[in-house]
């Protein structure tokens, strides 16, 4: 009897364990939001709002107490060939790229073969950075190209077309063709604050390459991603020995893919890495363990402290942003052309999520992260306000109306079409616009909020952009 009750007590534990699972995949699927809700708007499907977007794939895995509790592929890898995506489609991880790489540096100090804190032309053999009078004599140092606290210019790049020519490491620093970015220079010196660099990422790049003498895929390859168990992914560019039907092509906002289906970034460091939401996972929870001390595959436990550890400002770590102080996660984002991604990885207790499309749409990302954090009580990831809307008379809103400038060349019109309110940006999509207060409108898409102004006489002569913990002020006119 014993042998009959156990195991069917096992089967039942199972499904009880397979079912709630099942759930919670399906309550993620259909509770998304935006940053900004409209009191009793309905959350959305992550079907709608990929249709709603015109992105054509969306990949996610979540991590729950250090272990990957599922992983799902949405659409298509490849919309016009109808390869769906799955748990194995790589994507372009885009600058997540910085993170993965940022091990491999620490892997080299953690080995005695870099010191952070020395002139990076102790290092470089195969090119010097040019100092000028820019740095004002201070040196720049790999912790400071891993934190953007070099002072550096280029924050990005935009890649290049199959079938075009691909400049060498060497010639994107210095910004010769066939390099379609500028050469990568000192804006001020290095040390005083945190400026975003892909350039200075790409500077780390050939240090790995001048210390190994490795091209650096190989490198990445051998000590960081076959450590991860991270076997799919790939910083080859172009990506070698990979069947073309496991890379998702990339698309614009309006749906449409790309020349070739994706670009080429030589830029491996700052935006080549290959990848899916799976093997980041395994990156994720390897970081999470030796943060405790209960792993060391690649890093140990103090050198990942240093990683995760604020260098300069409050959120800029090495590799990754972070907040040890209140929010207690550590991430990055990604955008190279076509693709868009996401990830965060809490401190202490092991939980996760990792977004990626194929899309320069990115606006799914924080809803899909706001579904999963409230299904899962991932409370610092949820980020989702709700504001109500009131009515207002006919004659008040026309005085709202019209033209504003917020430069000579940049207006922002004002505009009423059948019920609804719009504003519209030169050379932008035109957005609705709810009103919040008598003098105050909001968006949701994109989140920002107008408040109007008037002259002493009452009639509405500017009003003041509120967006991404800026304001600017806008005068009407016309």
């Amino acid at each position: 009897m014993k042998r009959i009750i156990l195991p069917l007590l096992l089967l039942i534990q199972l499904t009880i364990y397979a079912q709630t699972d099942q759930e919670k995949i399906l309550a993620t699927e259909n509770n998304l939001v935006g940053i900004v809700q409209i009191a009793g708007e309905a959350p959305w499907t992550i079907a709608e709002r990929m249709a709603h977007y015109k992105i054509p794939g969306l990949s996610i895995a979540v991590i729950q107490h250090y272990k990957l509790v599922w992983a799902k592929g949405y659409g298509w890898a490849d919309d016009s060939l109808k390869i769906p995506v799955t748990t194995q489609t790589l994507f372009q991880a885009a600058s997540v790229s910085k993170s993965l790489n940022a091990v491999g540096v620490l892997r080299l100090v953690q080995d005695k073969k870099l010191d952070l804190y020395t002139d990076i032309n102790a290092y470089l053999t195969s090119w010097h950075f040019p100092y000028d009078s820019l740095s004002k004599g201070k040196k720049i140092t790999v912790a400071n190209l891993l934190s953007h606290s070099a002072g550096l210019t280029v924050h990005g790049f935009g890649g290049y077309q199959q079938g075009t020519a691909l400049p060498t490491v060497v010639q994107i620093l210095d910004g010769i063709k066939p390099a379609n970015s500028l050469a990568v220079r000192s804006m001020y010196e290095p040390g005083i604050r945190t400026q975003y660099s892909g350039g200075g990422t790409t500077i780390s790049q050939l240090i790995v390459m001048d210390v190994t003498h490795l091209p650096y895929a190989d490198y990445m390859e051998k000590e960081v991603l076959r450590p991860l168990g991270m076997h799919a992914s790939t910083f080859s560019q172009p990506p070698a020995d990979i069947k073309a039907a496991h890379l998702a092509t990339g698309y614009r906002i309006n749906g449409k893919p790309l020349a070739g289906n994706y670009h080429i970034y030589p830029e491996q460091a700052a935006a080549g890495l290959w990848t899916n939401p799976t093997d980041l996972a395994k990156y994720i929870i390897e970081t999470q363990l030796a943060y405790e001390g209960r792993s060391a595959k690649v890093l140990d436990q103090a050198t990942t402290k240093l990683r995760l550890t604020p260098y300069l400002d409050k959120n800029a770590a090495l590799g990754v942003f972070t907040d040890t102080d209140s929010a207690g996660y550590f991430g990055h984002g990604g955008a190279n052309e076509g693709f868009r991604c996401q990830y965060f990885g809490s401190l202490k207790d092991g939980n996760g999520v990792v977004l990626m499309v194929n899309s320069d749409n990115g606006s799914i990302l924080q809803e899909v992260i706001n579904s999963v954090a409230k299904v899962y009580g991932f409370k610092e990831l949820y980020h989702s306000t709700i504001k109500e809307t009131v009515a207002l008379e006919d004659s008040a809103l026309h005085s709202y109306l019209g033209q504003y400038a917020l430069s000579p060349t940049f207006i922002i019109t004002v505009f009423k079409e059948g019920k609804g309110i719009y504003a519209q940006a030169t050379g932008q999509d035109r957005f609705v616009i709810y009103p919040e207060t008598q003098t105050k409108f909001f968006a949701t898409e994109p989140p920002l909020s107008l408040e109007f102004k008037k002259d002493t006489t009452g009639k509405v002569n500017s009003f003041t952009l509120y967006q991404n913990g800026r304001q600017l002020e806008a005068k009407k006119i016309r």
